[in-house]
């Protein structure tokens, strides 16, 4: 049985592997990240996604997808992210922007 995402909205869809290369792509689209580091990352997160038996919610596939870009490169993380977590206001992104910015400083 293929592993199954649980959405936000309750629907369930089998996993895909060429979507979650297709976001990463897109976030990394015009910055220093060739394909070869992009396939690492798709084939890091499907590895870490093996501890889930039937269903991984789509939110858990989304942190993990972060975080590897947030390692790999923070524009690529902020335009994922811009996405992901559907930014209200100008305000909470630059908080965003101040919080990535202190993470990479240290």
């Amino acid at each position: 049985m293929p592993l199954m995402v649980s959405k936000t909205d309750n629907q369930r869809e089998p996993f895909d592997r060429n979507k979650l290369r297709d976001g990463i792509t897109l976030a990394c689209r015009k910055r220093p990240i060739d394909q070869n580091t992009v396939e690492k990352a798709v084939a890091d997160i499907e590895r870490e996604l093996q501890e889930y038996v039937l269903e991984v919610p789509s939110r858990i596939i989304g942190e993990k997808v972060l975080k590897k870009l947030l390692e790999l490169d923070p524009i690529a993380y902020i335009r994922f992210a811009s996405v992901y977590y559907q930014y209200a206001d100008i305000e909470t992104f630059l908080n965003e922007l101040k919080r990535i910015k202190e993470i990479k400083d240290k």
